[in-house]
């Protein structure tokens, strides 16, 4: 059937209408760090830190833990309640349940900065965490993000949908590193090893998911499991290739170990490595092919902090 006049009228002027729209609006994208204010000039990392500390407690955060994974860097770790609640909320996300921020020297200047909450809590299935956004930056300011040149689509970031490559993990093929006859043993296995520094490792913090069978674990590795020369076992060493730009991204660091009711388990070295610095090359001075060894270093470490004892073990069979 034929349009009338008034239709083809209709048509001609909805078209002219679309024709002078502006594009859709592009896609948001999201780098994982944002660089805080300028700390105070004359200060050491240890005396910013601390200020750091002071300034984050006063918004609210609750402090977590600190270490220092080498002389001219220290990471802080935070939560809230905000925090907690997500991480309750979403598979696996008590990866997301601690916010991370570092002090760093860099060429004689020191920088603050930190995770950036939007990049996390997508990445993480978390939501927006819109409220931890507003803290740290009262808190710490907000002067850049970084980490990535164009950014990651968010629809391109989530839980099923970032990976590095063709082959790379997604956020839920979760390295399984132990099972126990209970939560419980696992989170007092987990503390024991930490203690004895397993695997080469640092405790630098552990947290509690309220409501949940889950205690999150924050693993430091300053000496690494079966150490060799060559081997990028160390925080230290892997960052020295990776972490080379002039805005530092140490607040990578520490990786996260989660017992979840009797399991332990941590996200794969390849995923966190690549979603936090998701613009490195595969080849190259500071490519890819120069940690080739860090995913099962990594793995190795934490897998070594997770091991039950014969004891523990008792009872496994059949979980």
């Amino acid at each position: 059937m034929k349009k009338n006049a008034l239709q083809w009228l209709l048509y001609a002027v909805l078209l002219g209408i679309a024709a002078t729209m502006p594009a859709r609006a592009a896609a948001v994208r999201l780098k994982p760090y944002i660089m805080g204010n300028p700390p105070p000039d004359g200060m050491s990392v240890l005396d910013i830190a601390n200020l750091v500390e002071l300034q984050l407690a006063s918004q609210g955060f609750d402090l977590a833990g600190s270490y220092s994974p080498y002389p001219s860097a220290r990471v802080i770790i935070v939560t809230d309640r905000e925090l907690k609640e997500a991480a309750a909320r979403a598979k696996n996300g008590g990866f997301g349940v601690a916010e991370h921020v570092a002090v760093t020297e860099v060429d004689g200047k020191i920088q603050v900065s930190y995770v950036n909450p939007a990049y996390m809590g997508v990445a993480y299935g978390l939501g927006e965490l819109k409220g931890v956004t507003a803290m740290l930056k009262a808190a710490l300011g907000d002067q850049f993000a970084f980490g990535s040149k164009k950014g990651i689509r968010a629809q391109d970031l989530g839980p099923g949908e970032y990976h590095y490559m063709m082959g790379m993990p997604y956020f839920n093929d979760v390295d399984y590193l132990a099972t126990y006859p209970s939560y419980a043993v696992g989170v007092a296995t987990v503390e024991r090893n930490l203690a004895a520094h397993a695997g080469g490792t640092v405790k630098v913090y552990e947290i509690r998911v309220p409501g949940k069978q889950v205690t999150v674990f924050g693993v430091g590795i300053n000496k690494g499991a079966h150490p060799h020369s060559d081997a990028k076992n160390t925080d230290k060493k892997i960052m020295d290739v990776i972490d080379y730009g002039p805005n530092r991204a140490t607040a990578f660091l520490p990786y996260e170990m989660m017992v979840q009711g009797n399991r332990a388990i941590a996200l794969p070295g390849r995923y966190r490595i690549a979603v936090f610095f998701p613009d490195t090359s595969m080849i190259g001075d500071h490519g890819f092919t120069n940690i080739m060894s860090a995913p099962g270093a990594i793995l190795d470490s934490l897998t070594d902090v997770a091991k039950p004892s014969a004891t523990d073990a008792e009872g496994q069979d059949g979980q």
